[in-house]
């Protein structure tokens, strides 16, 4: 009786563990088959354009915010995120999407409300869910774009994975998420173009499908504003990814030279020898690489204000002064933008992770 018990015992657990197996391959395998990079140098749909063309004898105003897909109040941590503190006590976040729908909403409406303070010409957004498990397919695009509807718009994905089962006591899910550039001026032309990535398994289906985006504007001379939002890789130990991506960019703006260029967004690098600039109690996170500004191409320069860092640590709820803050949002421009006025705008990261960036420039010769 003992062994025939032991044997439906066993194959019970046979039945189990293959069925396991089983399952688990047909998620790798849906997975595999879902995942695919959008292609380089994809011309963009731009919406609610207009003709209105930019004088280069006036001021203007740009912006740019890295949203956090709506998900970051000052109780998230980031459950991909890891840290220390000065004590020695070891830090990680705990969650993959936001608490819920209703945060979501509110953090999204209040990012909103702080742009149109500003009031920019131009408006760089970076991690924009259209339609996300993590941010309960709350559309924020479509939230920026009522809100802000004389301006003209284009969306580049940056996001858009299969149902991903990780971590599994909270799934981060489906995500259709990008970056954004808002305009109040006619956008002539806007591409999106493919930034290297980890492509080893299984990084590349949880990182981003990186990209940086160009739309271009004319001005009412021979040459054209040509705006650069971009979002560099963070999860990258010994940053030859960001090595990467930093050399396409400059190939880029070598190509551009002759226009009056402007690079924003979220460099995940620090961009303001910002490293011990704020008060906290946390060490400098190993993610914070300081960016080479030696290998920008000659006429390019950094442009970044140390008046309050832009990024926050997200391996713990926000407490201010106790968290690690660096600048890693900024901009890049060459010698034919004068900058009149660059400041880190000071929310306490009360809508997402980051702080908005905005920057007043004028045109040189």
């Amino acid at each position: 009786m003992k062994k025939s018990r032991l044997i439906i015992i066993s194959k019970t657990l046979m039945i189990t563990l293959v069925t396991l197996i089983l399952v688990m391959g047909a998620y790798v395998a849906y997975v595999s088959i879902q995942y695919h990079r959008l292609d380089d140098e994809l011309v963009l749909n731009v919406h609610n354009n207009n003709s209105q063309i930019v004088d280069v004898n006036n001021e203007y105003v740009i912006m740019t915010y890295n949203i956090g897909f709506g998900a970051y109040n000052h109780d998230f941590s980031f459950f991909m995120d890891t840290g220390e503190m000065l004590s020695g006590e070891k830090m990680k976040g705990t969650k993959a999407k936001a608490e819920d729908k209703r945060v979501v909403e509110n953090n999204t409406n209040g990012a909103i409300e702080l742009v149109k303070t500003v009031e920019p010409d131009f408006l760089f957004l970076q991690e924009v869910d259209v339609a996300a498990n993590r941010s309960y397919f709350v559309d924020q695009y479509a939230l920026f774009s009522q809100a802000l509807p004389a301006l003209a718009r284009v969306m580049a994905l940056n996001f858009h994975s299969a149902y991903l089962f990780y971590p599994l006591n909270d799934p981060i899910g489906k995500i259709t998420s990008g970056m954004t550039t808002f305009s109040q001026y006619g956008i002539n032309e806007a591409t999106r173009y493919q930034l290297p990535i980890d492509n080893s398994f299984p990084t590349r289906f949880f990182d981003l499908d990186r990209c940086f985006v160009i739309t271009r504007i004319k001005t009412n001379t021979e040459r054209d504003l040509v705006l650069i939002n971009v979002h560099l890789s963070a999860y990258d130990e010994g940053g030859a990814i960001r090595a990467l991506q930093l050399k396409k960019l400059q190939e880029i703006l070598i190509a551009e030279q002759n226009h009056y260029v402007i690079v924003g967004g979220d460099f995940n690098h620090d961009i303001a020898d910002s490293l011990h600039s704020f008060t906290t109690t946390q060490k400098v996170p190993t993610w914070v690489y300081v960016f080479p500004k030696d290998s920008l191409p000659n006429g390019y320069h950094i442009v970044a204000a140390n008046n309050v860092g832009t990024c926050r640590s997200t391996d713990m709820a926000y407490t201010k002064n106790v968290n690690y803050t660096v600048v890693i949002d900024g901009f890049i421009v060459n010698d034919l933008i004068s900058v009149i006025d660059i400041h880190n705008i000071d929310n306490d990261f009360f809508y997402s992770d980051h702080n908005p960036v905005a920057m007043t420039f004028s045109f040189g010769d």
